[in-house]
């Protein structure tokens, strides 16, 4: 079985073919913005960045920098600074464009004090990035195994069809994408509360199991340190209007998008597995962090589940637009009520359980034809619209 895909260095294949542009301060977010809107075929991250975070959180957005780089829908990077040796040490620019290097994958630094000043560091970006792009474009689309493919996928807006339709027909195509050789990763840390001890139990050691039960209580406690249980924050009210009583409830359904398989291992936030098969990834819900965050794991593709009962009842707004920043976000859902009103929007609905004219093997198998077809090309509707959402790293926290 195969796609088409992007051959890269290290055995692996991209479904797309960006340039990425990866301000390493904030100083030159101007400067990635303006490269990026100047020239197709780049992409660049825009956070909030580094001032006032601890080294930890530093740590994670040096991690989330350098997955994205090393995704293998990325030809080449170029990374932004505004001197060597400026700022705080974990995202120091030519440190990242060294880890960024190891992939086998062109990479550049570009500073304000190399080019001297910033538009010319606009126009040295804009030069170099239309040669990367041009070189790009003279890679070609080739056959390769499909277990070559990493799928991420996020749950979002859960309601009762979720996972009696929606969240079973991933896990039964990402089943079939890992028995074919691939991967799979899953992540929402907050919405495997209740249901960890299953999980827990599906890691192929104990150690994982260890820590994943670990990741469930550090956020239990975050919760409680603001004076909250987390139970109060979620579900959501748009999940609670939807029919979702608890968070115990909306997690059971939640872990349905992960199959049967065994768990290979639980990852930290953005960090790659070291070994195919299905994975959990230390993560946030929220929509305009996870997707890019899977894409920093190395997911060519990211996927956004959703249940959308509480949407409004006529072409509604996507939870998320294009935040995987190198990776394609598709949208899928299990209500066909959802999939009837976001039709501009839902790449592939399996809303046909609930109305009783499918199943979740078949549409679990149409869905797995779906994702080989995005991953040889076909855009999602995401990608045929010029906005991005804004980003938002997961961080721990507090800033100073």
């Amino acid at each position: 079985m195969e796609f088409l895909g992007f051959v890269r260095p290290g055995d692996e294949a991209g479904i797309r073919n960006y340039v990425l542009v990866i301000p390493s301060s904030r100083l030159v977010n101007i400067a990635a913005t303006r490269i990026t809107q100047y020239v197709a075929g780049t992409k660049t991250i825009m956070t909030g960045g580094e001032n006032g975070r601890h080294k930890k959180d530093r740590e994670r957005l040096n991690r989330l920098y350098i997955g994205l780089a090393k995704n293998a829908n990325v030809f080449a990077t170029i990374v932004l600074g505004a001197r060597k040796n400026f700022g705080y040490a974990e995202l120091e620019p030519y440190t990242i464009a060294h880890e960024i290097a190891k992939s086998g994958k062109p990479v550049e630094v570009l500073t304000v004090e190399k080019s001297g000043g910033l538009e010319r560091l606009v126009e040295d970006g804009i030069d170099l990035a239309r040669r990367f792009v041009h070189g790009a474009s003279m890679v070609k689309r080739e056959a390769v195994p499909i277990g070559k493919l990493a799928i991420g996928v996020k749950c979002g807006l859960s309601d009762a069809t979720s996972g009696i339709s929606g969240n079973p027909s991933f896990g039964k195509a990402a089943d079939l994408l890992i028995a074919s050789g691939g991967t799979a990763i899953f992540s929402e840390t907050v919405e495997i509360i209740g249901a960890e001890l299953d999980v827990a139990e599906r890691c192929v050691n104990e150690r994982d199991a260890k820590r994943l039960l670990e990741m469930v209580n550090e956020v239990e406690e975050a919760a409680r340190s603001t004076g909250e249980d987390i139970r109060t924050i979620n579900p959501l009210p748009s999940n609670i209007e939807a029919g979702l009583s608890t968070i115990e409830e909306k997690s059971l359904g939640a872990i349905q998008k992960t199959g049967t398989m065994p768990i290979q291992e639980v990852l930290e936030y953005a960090a790659r597995p070291t070994k195919k098969g299905l994975h959990f990834m230390d993560g946030w819900m929220s929509s305009f962090s996870l997707p890019m965050s899977l894409a920093a794991a190395g997911c060519q593709l990211t996927i956004y589940q959703l249940g959308g009962e509480d949407l409004p009842s006529y072409d509604p707004p996507m939870l998320a637009t294009n935040t995987g920043v190198v990776a394609p976000l598709m949208m899928i859902t299990g209500n066909p009520r959802t999939a009837s009103k976001a039709w501009r929007s839902i790449d592939f609905s399996s809303g046909a359980i609930i109305t009783g004219e499918s199943t979740i093997e078949a549409s679990g198998e149409a869905l797995f034809q779906k994702i080989q077809s995005i991953a040889s090309g076909e855009l999602t509707k995401g990608e045929t619209i010029r906005y991005t959402d804004p980003l938002e790293p997961y961080f721990l926290g507090p800033v100073f």
